[in-house]
């Protein structure tokens, strides 16, 4: 195993033991990885060129469907739960996506702005549908159909966070290496180019604007019954905001800068709002300015310069030898 490889594999593993040595650690992570999942779906367009400020809509979406499956039921069971919502997020998506997928850059942006906040409007305004302002109770789901106490429901919810996060990454990396990946980027260069080749642009756009709905769809349901209510809030265009802060944090052209760039912004929101309320917003924005200024690629993009300078060193260190 390279080292490139091996520190990747180290800060999993570390994730996953760190709610063994510190129990109150294990919310804050699950958080930061269930937005890291929206945040991939961000990073996913982004390898098109295009931005949404909107996808917290189908975070939002996801979120309401798994509230509205626990609502009928009288509860829910997990799986089902972020199944729906994984449903709903697509069939949005789809409907959504067949419309903005006609535009480009800050049209794209801001149409999918316009349609996430419609949506907020739609939850404020029906408050005996959706709970207004106040939001949705979620109550805690069964698990394969057992009823867990909360300790161990948080550790189940935790570690099935953790691998469906490892398996969308998987799956996002093979995307993205994919014929189509390789069709998005070209999107992002030469669009007239692949339209030349008789491709569809618009059919590429929306596979892609589809799976980051999945991503979106998984993010949000587990983000639901991790808090145990759903807000308007969730799809409030400062949510979209956080989403793209997240993804240039991490890095907007690696996959694992996604959950790298959530669990530095959630560990810095906490503890900034913890310790310096007055503030936390401003330190979040001086890191973030120093990201931009230091590491325009992100933090994964850090990680991957340097790795390339110490495989550069001993090549180069080798050839003065021979010499």
């Amino acid at each position: 195993m390279s080292l490139r490889t091996f520190l990747p594999a180290v800060l999993v593993a570390l994730v996953a033991v760190l709610p063994m040595m510190a129990p109150t650690t294990q919310v804050l992570l699950t958080l930061a990885l269930a937005k890291g999942l929206p945040v991939l779906g961000v990073i996913v367009l982004l390898h098109a060129g295009q931005v949404s400020f909107g996808h917290a809509l189908f975070f939002g979406v996801s979120a309401y469907a798994a509230a509205f499956l626990a609502r009928v039921y009288g509860g829910g069971e997990l799986i089902s739960m972020v199944a729906v919502g994984v449903l709903a997020a697509v069939a949005v998506g789809l409907v959504v996506g067949i419309f903005v997928v006609r535009y480009r850059h800050i049209f794209f942006g801001m149409l999918n702005l316009a349609f996430s906040m419609i949506f907020f409007s739609v939850l404020e305004k029906f408050y005996y549908l959706t709970g207004g302002s106040d939001g949705l109770p979620v109550p805690r789901p069964t698990v394969a159909g057992f009823d867990m106490e909360r300790a161990g429901f948080e550790t189940v919810l935790f570690y099935l966070t953790l691998a469906l996060c490892l398996v969308a990454a998987w799956a996002t990396h093979r995307f993205l290496c994919s014929p189509i990946g390789n069709m998005m980027r070209t999107i992002k260069t030469n669009e007239l180019r692949l339209e030349y080749l008789g491709v569809s642009a618009r059919g590429v756009l929306l596979v892609g604007y589809l799976i980051s709905a999945v991503l979106c769809g998984i993010g949000g349901a587990l983000m639901a019954v991790a808090q145990g209510v759903v807000t308007p809030e969730y799809v409030w265009w400062v949510r979209s905001g956080e989403f793209v802060f997240i993804a240039i944090l991490g890095g907007s052209g690696s996959v694992s800068g996604a959950f790298v760039g959530a669990l530095i912004y959630e560990a810095v929101r906490t503890y900034a709002s913890a310790f310096a309320n007055d503030i936390w917003k401003m330190v979040l924005g001086v890191v973030l300015l120093g990201v931009i200024l230091y590491a325009p690629a992100g933090v994964a993009g850090l990680y991957a310069q340097v790795m390339d300078r110490c495989r550069t060193r001993p090549a180069n260190k080798t050839v003065d030898e021979d010499q």
